[in-house]
């Protein structure tokens, strides 16, 4: 005789799952109320220019080898009214920060040796709350990517370097009308004094012809 114990078995399974879906119309109140927070990250202010997904090392110069830094994404970012621009990577999962340095005139990237899809740079980092000088090393999953990280890179360290020389420009062009103004007052001042001083001796001279005429002529 055949067993019916899985049939048994399989109504007990639907009974349970019975059980578990039939609602009880019970409700219960949160414990803690948790109100909605804003969270800043700093980038409110900066508009992305590149935003690529990468894996950075940084080389440990006790150890003399790379170390990784973390996988996620590069971002450059410029300042909407500075027009100055940061790199920032933040890891994936935990969004700490890995990068985070002002891409200057100085700076410039190359090709990691033997590996297309990898390029190198050092930066003043800023990354664990004080300045490092750093040699980083980034990659990326494809080799148009590293390309075009290193192209918008420079391309970046060009444009604030004729900024630089801009702002140098302007400087140089200020101090120069400053002198300018300078001199040509200094040039209206002396102009002034010249007459008051051709006065004071024409003022002396009649003076000393008036004393003379006074003088009594002398007896023969």
């Amino acid at each position: 005789m055949a067993s019916t114990e899985p049939e048994h078995e399989h109504r007990e399974d639907e009974e349970a799952h019975a059980n578990e879906d039939e609602d009880t119309g019970a409700q219960v109140a949160p414990i803690v109320k948790l109100e909605e927070v804003a969270v800043s990250t700093g980038e409110e202010n900066e508009d992305p220019i590149l935003d690529l997904k990468s894996k950075l090392y940084r080389f440990d110069k006790d150890g003399n080898q790379w170390k990784e830094r973390g996988a996620g994404t590069v971002k450059l970012l410029k300042h909407k009214e500075s027009g100055k621009v940061r790199l920032v990577m933040r890891q994936s999962k935990t969004l700490k920060i890995c990068a985070n340095h002002l891409v200057l005139p100085t700076m410039s990237v190359q090709e990691h040796a033997g590996n297309e899809k990898s390029c190198v740079w050092h930066a003043t980092d800023f990354a664990d709350g004080e300045l490092k000088e750093e040699l980083f090393c980034i990659r990326f999953a494809s080799i148009e990517n590293c390309k075009s990280f290193m192209e918008k890179f420079q391309e970046v360290a060009e444009s604030q370097k004729k900024t630089e020389e801009n702002k140098d420009a302007s400087a140089a062009a200020g101090l120069l009308e400053k002198l300018s103004v300078e001199e040509k007052k200094t040039e209206d001042k002396a102009e002034e004094e010249v007459p008051v001083a051709a006065e004071k001796e024409t003022k002396s001279d009649l003076e000393k012809t008036e004393k003379k005429d006074e003088e009594p002529a002398s007896s023969t």
